[in-house]
C-alpha cells in the first residue's frame, strides 16, 4: 500500500511540474521588455517596434504558427487628437484539436517617455506578454483541445485600439472566438491576490478555474466586473473589453492598482518575483481548466 501511495505521489508531482512555467526564464522575458532599450514601448516608436521583433523572435523559437506574414497584424487608427497613427498587434497560434478559438492575450505597448523619463511599464504589461509566451511555451508539445491564439496587442495604452483592429479584421473569424483570456498587470502585488475578471457575465468560468490557484501561494479573487460600479468594473478596462462589447466571454487576469502604476518607477526591480511566478502559474492553470471545460463554457455563454 506505502509503494502505491508513493508512486501515485510521485505521478502527482511530475504532473505539477509539468504545469509549472520556468520562472528565471519567465523573469528574463520581462526583465528584457522593460528594459532602457525600448524606452517604454510606445506605439508608434522605434522601442516598440524593437520589442515587437523580440517577441517575434521569441514566437519563431517557440515554434508558432502564424496567420499574417511574420505574426504582424498592421492596423492605423486615429488618436484624441485626430492624428492618424499606426500600430502592429502581433499574433500567433496552436492548433487544436477543434477550429474553437481561445483568444490568450497581453499588450505589449506601453506609454514611452514622458519629461524625459521612461515609463518602463514592468508590471503594465511586460508581465503579461512574458506570461503569454511561457503559456505558450507548455503547449509547444501537448496539443490543446482547442485552437490557442497568443496575441501581442498593440495600442492598448491609445484607448485599446489593438484589440478593436485585431476584431474588426477580415481574417479574424469571430464565430470561432469562444473565449479571450487577456493578462494585464499580473507581477506587483503584495498581498498574493490576482483578481478574475468577467465571472458576473460568465458564471460558469468560476467554477472552472475556482481551484486553479491550489498550491500556488497566491488566491484567485473574483469581482470588479458589476455593471454600474463605475471605475470598479474592470470589463473596459484592458483589451478584454472589445471582446466583452462582441458578447464573446472573456477572464481577465490583473491586479488592483500600485504605488508604481503608470509611473517611472514601474521597473523590473519594483515587482514581486514570487508572486509573479505563482501568477503564470495559476493563470496557466486556469487556462488549462478551460481549454478542457470550452464546451461547458458554449453551452452557458449569454447570447449575443
Amino acid at each position: 500500500m506505502k509503494k502505491i501511495l508513493l508512486l501515485i505521489a510521485l505521478f502527482i508531482g511530475i504532473e505539477s511540474k509539468a504545469q509549472m512555467v520556468n520562472q528565471a526564464k519567465l523573469l528574463s522575458d520581462l526583465e528584457i521588455l522593460a528594459s532602457e532599450k525600448y524606452e517604454g514601448r510606445k506605439t508608434g516608436t522605434s522601442g516598440n517596434i524593437a520589442a515587437a521583433d523580440y517577441i517575434i523572435e521569441r514566437f519563431k523559437g517557440i515554434g508558432l504558427s502564424s496567420i499574417n506574414e511574420n505574426y504582424k497584424h498592421n492596423f492605423s487608427f486615429k488618436n484624441r487628437k485626430s492624428e492618424e497613427l499606426k500600430g502592429t498587434n502581433l499574433i500567433s497560434y496552436i492548433k487544436g484539436k477543434t477550429d474553437n478559438i481561445i483568444v490568450i492575450s497581453a499588450h505589449y505597448d506601453h506609454v514611452g517617455i514622458n519629461n524625459s523619463k521612461i515609463f518602463y511599464g514592468a508590471d503594465d504589461n511586460a508581465s503579461g506578454v512574458a506570461a503569454l509566451l511561457h503559456i505558450a511555451e507548455y503547449y509547444k508539445n501537448k496539443k490543446p483541445e482547442n485552437t490557442l491564439y497568443f496575441v501581442a496587442f498593440d495600442a492598448e495604452e491609445m484607448g485599446l485600439q489593438g484589440a478593436y483592429a485585431f476584431l474588426r479584421d477580415p481574417k479574424t473569424d469571430k464565430k470561432s472566438i469562444k473565449l479571450n483570456v487577456n493578462m494585464d498587470m499580473v507581477s506587483h502585488n503584495d498581498k498574493s491576490e490576482l483578481y478574475a475578471v468577467g465571472t458576473y457575465q460568465t458564471p460558469i468560468l468560476k467554477e472552472i478555474i475556482k481551484d486553479a490557484d491550489k498550491n500556488t501561494g497566491i488566491n484567485i479573487l473574483f469581482g470588479h466586473d458589476i455593471p454600474g460600479s463605475g471605475k470598479d468594473d474592470w470589463t473596459m478596462q484592458s483589451d478584454q473589453g472589445p471582446f466583452a462589447k462582441e458578447s464573446i466571454p472573456f477572464i481577465y487576469f490583473g491586479v488592483e492598482d500600485h504605488k508604481d502604476y503608470h509611473q517611472a518607477s514601474d521597473t523590473f526591480e519594483n515587482i514581486n518575483p514570487d508572486f509573479f511566478n505563482s501568477a503564470a502559474n495559476a493563470i496557466l492553470k486556469s487556462i488549462i481548466n478551460l481549454d478542457k471545460g470550452l464546451q461547458k463554457i458554449k453551452a452557458n455563454s449569454p447570447k449575443p
